[in-house]
């Protein structure tokens, strides 16, 4: 897979940098939220490796063993997702469902409700833009 690079500021010199979003050790615990595991134990975990100077955007990679839970999107929570391992399976509010596999990326749209199942362990890229990101879902 081709590695993944975010860009940093240096101020001093008035250039950019590009950094290496490289995981390393166990990550940290990213639990799912109490009443939306719906089967399995994830345990996800996450390694924040990016951090724009706002806040609003950030990168990383997460990993999680097999389960399944239900999400909510902030309305301005746009995430990109490219898996590294594993397969999911996300179904929207309607019942509309898509499967990913390893190799595979894909974008979650601001505003999307519904259900994320890990088939599999997984371990993906993520970067997430998140305009509103004082909000918090219900």
């Amino acid at each position: 897979l081709w590695p993944l690079y975010a860009a940093t500021a240096c101020v001093q010199r008035g250039e950019t940098i590009m950094k290496r979003l490289e995981a390393s050790g166990p990550g940290d615990p990213s639990p799912v939220a109490a009443g939306r595991l719906r089967e399995g134990q994830p345990a996800p975990r996450l390694w924040d490796l990016y951090t724009d100077a706002t806040g609003q955007f950030f990168a990383g990679q997460w990993a999680a063993d097999v389960g399944r839970w239900q999400v909510a999107y902030d309305a301005h929570e746009e995430e990109f997702c490219l898996l590294i391992e594993g397969s999911v399976r996300l179904t929207d509010d309607t019942g509309s469902a898509l499967t990913f596999h390893a190799g595979d990326a894909f974008v979650v749209p601001g505003g999307f409700r519904g259900e994320w199942c890990n088939l599999t362990p997984v371990r993906k890229h993520y970067a997430i833009m998140n305009l509103n990101n004082k909000e918090t879902p219900p």
